[in-house]
């Protein structure tokens, strides 16, 4: 887990570095939040403690981005300029927290660890859909039918094929999915359907 920081304050920046060591996690600044953007693994365990106020794209701006990118990186909001409708709407858009310059460490700690847990569910989503989108179109169409429970035989029947071809795309869709085993195949299509 990483802890990328975002604010134009390159001593607000070395602060609160330094208020977070102690949680002995790997700490990225960024004053600029193109390169930010440009540079930083937008699809790995982490959060992004992100300031509003900042030149070039503003925090919503980086927040979007991220959105749009389907980054696997909580968002904490901080800002010394916030107010309550910019709170709700950044909120809604899937901030973990939404903090008041400057935040005590217990806050961080706090928003942090909310955040790890949200950052944990995106990056096994976005696996699931990286290896989803491996499937062949017939694995793919093959897949809701496994998850009913079918029969190999059942499924033959309705896509019109012999069942050995049905056995060959169910290991395939196994292996691609890396599923040990049909509930956990069943519980990983399940979990890309809920997004």
């Amino acid at each position: 887990m990483i802890i990328h920081i975002l604010d134009d304050d390159e001593a607000l920046l070395d602060a609160m570095a330094f208020l977070l060591s102690p949680l002995n996690l790997p700490i990225k600044t960024w004053q600029n939040s193109v390169e930010f953007i440009e540079q930083a693994d937008l699809h790995q365990l982490g959060v992004v403690l992100l300031d509003i106020r900042m030149p070039l794209l503003d925090g919503q701006q980086v927040h979007q981005k991220l959105r749009e990118a389907q980054s696997t990186l909580a968002v904490v909001i901080m800002t010394a300029h916030g107010d309550v409708p910019m709170a709700v709407r950044e909120l809604k858009n899937g901030a973990v927290d939404f903090l008041q310059k400057p935040a005590t460490f217990d806050q961080l700690k706090q928003a942090i660890t909310q955040a790890e847990k949200i950052s944990q569910q995106a990056v096994k989503i976005h696996e699931i859909r990286q290896n989803y989108v491996k499937l062949t179109e017939k694995e793919q169409n093959l897949a809701p039918l496994i998850m009913q429970g079918f029969t190999n035989k059942q499924i033959a029947d309705k896509l019109a094929v012999s069942v050995r071809t049905v056995e060959v795309h169910r290991a395939n869709v196994m292996v691609k999915m890396q599923a040990e085993s049909l509930a956990g195949l069943v519980q990983k299509i399940s979990d890309l359907q809920k997004i």
